[in-house]
């Protein structure tokens, strides 16, 4: 059974289940596609029926990212199209805790540490720089700079404390050390922008890229000269990636071709199935981490849709052509 909540006149860039409660996610929208208007961050919870709207918390711009707290379970964090970051508590308040104006482009990716003794933010914007953030300060702590192109995309190694992983429009996919506040590894990774990568959840040198050439590349940091695999299926420009976290080789994918695609990228045949359930761009996905066969994903079709994949609740693979 598909779970679908509708936000009339918000198109969703990015969804996230909580790290504390399997039932609460939380989707960064905005009207007008994004392209103008306000953002609304919309905490929504899942019922034995359906999904409802817990809280919505306005913005007067955009709203690309979000990203629940590691530590707390009511504070999260949106990036906006003003350059904003922006803490909110999903508990009780309709003002966020904080706003952090640094960034002088949109932010299009926020990520919250994972590894254990940190509790920082990470951003990446258009303005072609990513910052390492205190929550706690309200300001960067560091900006690092070396893409060329803007940032799409900023994710915390879940193995490596201060390393993070980040993908732009210059087509390079970059790996970071914060200490140092050096880029420690840089490979061109596709021959177009590249709009989303992560890193795989049971091994520190493997991450993923997906980009607007419709290709998903898995690399080895020991060795990139050439990906481990590339994953052919998209037919328009792949917008977010996400490594499972119960399967090293497992992966999703969502694409403005409508579709998302969960891959095995150990297999011959690594597509195990494609969903098709929305008349939109497919911008936001992510697996639940309290709940193994348990998928989200939002769309510009004004729709948050929870479901549980055919090949990952072990009821087989199926696949189908857009």
């Amino acid at each position: 059974m598909v779970k679908v909540f509708r936000a009339p006149a918000r198109h969703g860039y990015a969804v996230e289940v909580s790290p504390f409660i399997p039932t609460r996610l939380a989707c960064a929208a905005s009207q007008y596609y994004g392209i103008a208007g306000s953002g609304s961050l919309l905490i929504l919870e899942e019922t034995e029926t359906g999904i409802s709207l817990a809280k919505s918390c306005e913005w007067s711009d955009g709203l690309f990212d979000v990203a629940w707290s590691e530590n707390n379970e009511h504070v999260l964090v949106a990036g906006g199209g003003d350059g904003s970051l922006q803490l909110w508590d999903a508990a009780n308040h309709n003002a966020p805790l904080r706003v952090a104006r640094e960034h002088t482009q949109e932010v299009y990716s926020v990520d919250w540490s994972q590894t254990r003794g940190e509790n920082l933010l990470l951003s990446g914007s258009w303005d072609q720089t990513a910052k390492v953030w205190d929550p706690s300060l309200g300001r960067s702590l560091a900006t690092l700079r070396g893409h060329e192109g803007v940032i799409y995309s900023t994710v915390w190694s879940p193995h490596i404390p201060a390393c993070f992983a980040s993908a732009s429009g210059d087509g390079t996919l970059r790996v970071w050390d914060v200490k140092s506040a050096a880029c420690r590894l840089a490979v061109a990774a596709h021959k177009a922008e590249i709009l989303s990568c992560d890193w795989c959840k049971y091994d520190q040198n493997i991450l993923v890229t997906g980009a607007v050439d419709c290709s998903l590349c898995v690399w080895d940091l020991r060795n990139v000269r050439q990906p481990v695999c590339t994953l052919l299926g998209h037919s328009y420009a792949i917008r977010r990636v996400k490594f499972s976290p119960f399967s090293q080789t497992v992966l999703a994918s969502c694409s403005y071709d409508f579709t998302v695609r969960f891959w095995d990228y150990s297999r011959s045949q690594p597509l195990l199935e494609t969903v098709e359930h929305h008349s939109e761009f497919v911008c936001g996905i992510d697996f639940n981490l309290h709940i193994p066969n348990q998928v989200v994903d939002c769309s510009w079709d004004e729709t948050v849709k929870i479901y549980s994949p055919a090949c990952l609740s072990g009821a087989g693979a199926h696949t189908a052509t857009p």
